[in-house]
């Protein structure tokens, strides 16, 4: 018998439900056991599942508009079929909606649920009758909970943005978040302009296209790209999968080539690996708090041929000793909240709760107080985050300024003027829109950091900013 993907699908959706483990891990696991189907049927289990997960309290608000049952109160089982359903209906027109009705009342019965067939197929069929006119809230009325449902994220986080950044940039960034990103190539910096443009046109030819970012040189952006192991150079160490945002934020930390760099919490390795290239004539000491990050870190510098980096498990709430005013660059991106990366890893909205937040903070506090000692005077610490939070980011800011006693310093001469002309933007639609731009910072305080947006740049949400050790 073959494998039924929609049944898949939706053990993948109920994995999600019991919280087992993240989408993208659960989605990489399932697609490496059936990893012999065709590529349509691998492409239509990771849409359906992946558009489910994206589109969650959308497609909710619209079967609750249906059921005579709240979604809340549904078996799992039914639940989840009837999300992927829905999706199916509004969002894959390939497949006919008959189909989707009849597969679903087959897979209800499948699994043990034929007394309910009816009420799967009574739902279904009436979404599809009126699926081109399905009702949001009220936009004027109820703004938050009609971005809520439409770019399907909790209304605390739109509540929270929207205060921060305004109605207008708010929708820009939701936009983003849900948009469909190409995939972010760094070069290592070895690798000629010539060589990369050889690369590209090996792409090409396997059906991938490559453009050059915009942002910087080494950094291309993929399409139609199926796995990195087959990308020509990869196993070779000439090529690496990072978002550009994480680039540039070792681009801030502006390393020299003899500096000895400590990246606190460097896992998957990264940033670590781009220090390390940067400081080809120093060091790089990259820790984590596991030996299974570790192993992501060695893999990545095994692979990437970087012999200049030693890694070591270390946890990084604990103050080194040995390591005090040793570092000419520290590099901080802690843990987070995760906000930022949304587009990619499609749970963390609805994980995240507001009460979270405030113990991430107290761990970032620890980790910048336990680690910030590293830097030798005069040398640069860059903290950074993939999230979009003030609480995480710009009060971080304050918190080394003021309590650390770390100097503020510009991003001007370390990053592209390209990426800084989306800074500047940026601030100008927060101003036109009646916010602060520097979000309660000084001057200087503000000229050291950037938050990256979704929508602003095609990139991950993140943040960076960049201190020097006075003292």
């Amino acid at each position: 018998m073959g494998v039924n993907t929609r049944e898949l699908v939706l053990d993948i959706l109920l994995a999600l439900e019991r919280e087992e483990d993240y989408s993208h891990r659960l989605m990489k696991a399932v697609l490496d056991k059936y990893d012999y189907l065709e590529a349509r049927d691998k492409a239509f289990i990771k849409r359906t599942a992946e558009g489910t997960l994206e589109r969650r309290l959308e497609l909710d608000y619209y079967l609750e508009q249906h059921s005579s049952v709240p979604v809340r109160k549904m078996r799992p089982l039914i639940r989840c079929l009837l999300r992927m359903s829905a999706y199916q209906l509004c969002y894959m027109d390939a497949v006919p909606d008959s189909a989707v009705c009849d597969e679903a009342c087959k897979l209800a019965a499948r699994r043990g649920f034929g007394k309910l067939k009816g009420f799967v197929n009574g739902i279904l069929r009436t979404i599809s009758r009126n699926k081109e006119n399905l009702p949001l809230p009220d936009r004027e009325k109820e703004p938050i909970y009609h971005d809520s449902v439409k770019y399907s994220t909790p209304e605390w986080l739109v509540g929270l943005w929207t205060e921060r950044y305004g109605r207008e940039m708010t929708e820009t960034l939701l936009e983003g978040l849900m948009a469909v990103h190409r995939v972010s190539l760094r070069f290592a910096l070895h690798v000629s302009a010539d060589r990369r443009e050889q690369l590209c046109g090996m792409m090409a030819e396997k059906g991938i296209s490559a453009e050059r970012s915009p942002y910087l040189p080494y950094v291309y952006l993929l399409e139609h790209m199926e796995g990195a192991e087959a990308l020509p150079g990869f196993r070779e160490g000439l090529c690496t999968i990072q978002d550009i945002s994480s680039v540039l934020a070792v681009e801030a930390a502006g390393i020299r080539e003899t500096d000895f760099v400590v990246d606190v919490c460097a896992a998957p390795g990264g940033k670590s690996v781009l220090a390390g290239e940067k400081a080809c004539r120093g060091n790089v000491l990259a820790r984590d708090v596991s030996e299974e990050k570790l192993l992501t870190i060695a893999e990545n510098v095994e692979r990437m041929r970087a012999g200049n980096i030693e890694a070591q498990v270390y946890d990084g709430t604990c103050t080194d000793e040995c390591l005090l005013g040793k570092a000419d660059v520290v590099l901080l991106d802690v843990p987070c909240s995760g906000l930022g990366v949304i587009g990619r890893k499609r749970d963390i909205k609805y994980r995240v709760k507001p009460e979270n937040l405030e113990s991430l903070t107290q761990l970032q506090r620890q980790i910048v107080r336990a680690s910030a000692g590293y830097v030798k005077p005069g040398g640069t610490l860059l903290y950074s985050t993939c999230t979009i939070h003030p609480g995480e980011n710009e009060e971080m800011v304050r918190f080394l300024t003021e309590e650390l006693g770390f100097e503020p310093v510009s991003l001007e001469g370390v990053l592209p003027e390209s990426v800084l002309s989306v800074k500047k933007r940026t601030e100008e639609l927060l101003c036109r829109s009646g916010k602060q731009p520097a979000a309660g910072l000084t001057e200087a305080e503000a000229a050291a950091c950037m938050q990256i947006l979704p929508g602003m740049m095609e990139a991950d949400g993140f943040f960076l900013a960049r201190f020097r050790r006075s003292r």
